[in-house]
């Protein structure tokens, strides 16, 4: 067996599990038991549907012929009307971005946004990633945020005066607030594993309870390791709760 892919989808989250050429899906739905032990890591290949054409090339998650290249990927030349965005991340990160305006809130989700706003409106990919560009630089915002500060705020909720303050230089045309139910009372340890009791899922980052200890897990980095059924024995980095 083979991760080779997942889907952050908020509505229905899960891993693409691939075994013997077959692709299934496994549920990432809170309260799901997941017992399973990381193995050597390569290539995911490629997914056709329900098939699953293996690689086994070293790089992972995908090596040089299986990467998707970033303007593809993030449909740069779309000719689709193109919605700008700000986006908070627990405490105080913000970030603009674009995405097809009918896509919004899934993008907003699939990032794991704590808060944002749609701010304005491009008539095409180009013309909006010129504009995020500007505003991030008239404003000292980012265009990414990586995934070690998304876990540092976990457990943490937005600074709302810096959040209106940014907000006060724009004309807000919709604003969001997500919540994931991931119900933490501190920062969960970053670690990468797939064994335990699913928590919730928030953007890419898989939340789960094992031993006591909560951990976040980044669901690219499962993406390419082979997978043994039954859970791990590997020992674990623990939180202070996880002594109690």
């Amino acid at each position: 067996m083979q991760v080779v892919g997942y889907d952050s989808r908020p509505d229905e989250p899960a891993l693409l599990i691939a075994a013997a050429g077959d692709v299934r899906r496994e549920a990432l739905a809170p309260g799901t038991e997941v017992a399973y032990t990381l193995g050597e890591r390569h290539c995911a290949g490629t997914v056709d549907g329900e098939t699953h054409i293996a690689c086994g090339r070293e790089r992972a998650p995908y090596c040089e012929f299986h990467t998707v290249p970033w303007a593809v990927a993030n449909n740069r030349d779309s000719g689709e009307e193109h919605a700008i965005y700000l986006a908070a991340f627990a405490p105080r990160v913000f970030k603009v971005g674009v995405t097809r305006s009918a896509r919004l809130d899934t993008r907003l989700r699939e990032q794991g946004a704590d808060r944002a706003a749609h701010v304005e409106v491009a008539p095409d990919g180009r013309s909006a990633r010129k504009r995020e560009t500007a505003i991030a630089d008239d404003h000292d915002i980012t265009e990414r945020v990586r995934v070690p500060t998304k876990i540092r705020g976990l457990a943490g909720i937005v600074d709302a005066e810096a959040w209106s303050e940014l907000l006060s230089a724009f004309e807000v045309r919709d604003e969001f607030a997500f919540e994931y139910g991931l119900g933490l009372a501190e920062r969960p340890v970053a670690e990468t594993l797939l064994t335990g009791t699913v928590r919730g899922v928030k953007g890419r980052l898989l939340v789960l309870d094992h031993a006591g200890t909560t951990y976040a897990v980044d669901l690219r980095d499962l993406v390419g390791h082979e997978l043994a059924a039954g859970a791990t024995d590997r020992k674990l980095q623990t939180s202070l709760t996880g002594f109690r």
